[in-house]
């Protein structure tokens, strides 16, 4: 039996309307974050920011502020997203997501490490990038040695060296200087105010997105069984080595971007599944933008909600994603009874 069960696609519904449809809901989603803030920019004056060379302050806020910080939202949002997807195919279990292989622990040793002795914002960035690769690296060498790479030894390698990274972190906050763990503990619920925006972020989502989506069917067998997946044709173990780097490559250029964000990568996949089925076709497209959708209107409420302070955006995927996921649970379970 699968453990993530495959359904038909969008529920019958053609898979460019969702898609179009899901595009265009993400559209919304970057105006109204573009309007969210401590200063009140109506829609308007967003539009003619963007669409009219103009010199007035709102315009100044939107194209050097908000545009950039909103798109790099957007592009994180998707890269947990369409990573979380991936790792519940690898891992075959619904309660798989992004950190489970303990990228984001290793990558907050390094961003808190730098942070304390007093690196800037850049080389935190790169240092939380150096730590999700290297243990990127450890979890796939440890589950290499003495046995077969299965998905099991991966899950519990990733659980064991995220808990080890746990460690390190509670000792670095208990003997970090009272006047740094405001910003430590901001990066580690996750957090938007210094993320930089750069093209090459959009890059690497897509080229990941395209190089996925070849392989959609192959991702569809996989999540039968190993062994369906291999008699049906499918490369099983270069298929689980391409998500597991696929994966990992996109966490870790999430969490240099915005430190360690939840929610996100676990629960916009199911989303997706309770929705519209369980092709990977739709699936990880679909992923990708309602999960940078997500992020961006939760960023834009962290910026709103006590302005002019800000929240971390980690709490505000929480409080949106949980009881909108419960809902449509219930929803679709009340659905399904006869």
């Amino acid at each position: 039996m699968p453990l993530i069960p495959i359904g038909t696609s969008a529920r019958g519904v053609s898979r460019w309307l969702v898609f179009v449809v899901m595009l265009v809901m993400g559209l919304i989603a970057v105006l109204l974050s573009l309007a969210m803030g401590s200063m009140d920019i109506g829609m308007p004056e967003v539009f003619r920011s963007l669409f009219v060379a103009e010199q007035t302050t709102e315009a100044r806020v939107v194209h050097e502020i908000r545009l950039p910080r909103v798109l790099c939202g957007f592009i994180t949002g998707g890269m947990l997203a369409l990573a979380g997807a991936l790792m519940q195919v690898l891992l075959r279990n619904p309660l798989a997501e992004p950190y489970v292989l303990g990228v984001s622990g290793g990558a907050a040793v390094f961003a808190l490490a730098g942070m304390l002795i007093g690196l800037g914002t850049a080389w935190i960035s790169v240092g939380a990038f150096i730590g999700a690769f290297v243990s990127m690296l450890l979890v796939f060498l440890l589950s290499r040695l003495g046995g077969d790479w299965n998905p099991l030894r991966i899950l519990l390698t990733g659980i064991v060296v995220a808990a080890g990274w746990s460690a390190v972190i509670s000792l670095l906050l208990v003997t970090s200087p009272a006047g740094q763990l405001h910003g430590m503990l901001f990066w580690l619920m996750g957090d938007l105010s210094y993320a930089r925006y750069s093209h090459w972020y959009g890059l690497i989502l897509i080229a990941v997105l395209l190089a996925c989506m070849p392989l959609a069917r192959a991702l569809n067998l996989l999540v039968q069984g190993e062994l369906q997946a291999a008699s049906l044709g499918v490369s099983v173990l270069r298929l689980q080595y391409f998500i597991y780097f696929a994966a990992a490559l996109l966490t870790a250029m999430a969490v240099m971007q915005a430190g360690s964000i939840g929610f996100v990568g676990l629960v916009i996949p199911h989303l997706v599944r309770l929705l519209f089925g369980s092709d990977h076709r739709l699936l990880l497209p679909v992923s990708v933008l309602a999960g940078g959708s997500l992020l961006v209107i939760a960023d834009g409420l962290a910026r709103t909600v006590i302005a002019p302070q800000q929240l971390p955006v980690g709490v505000l995927t929480a409080m949106i994603g949980v009881p909108l996921f419960l809902l449509l649970l219930q929803t679709t379970s009340m659905r399904q009874k006869p």
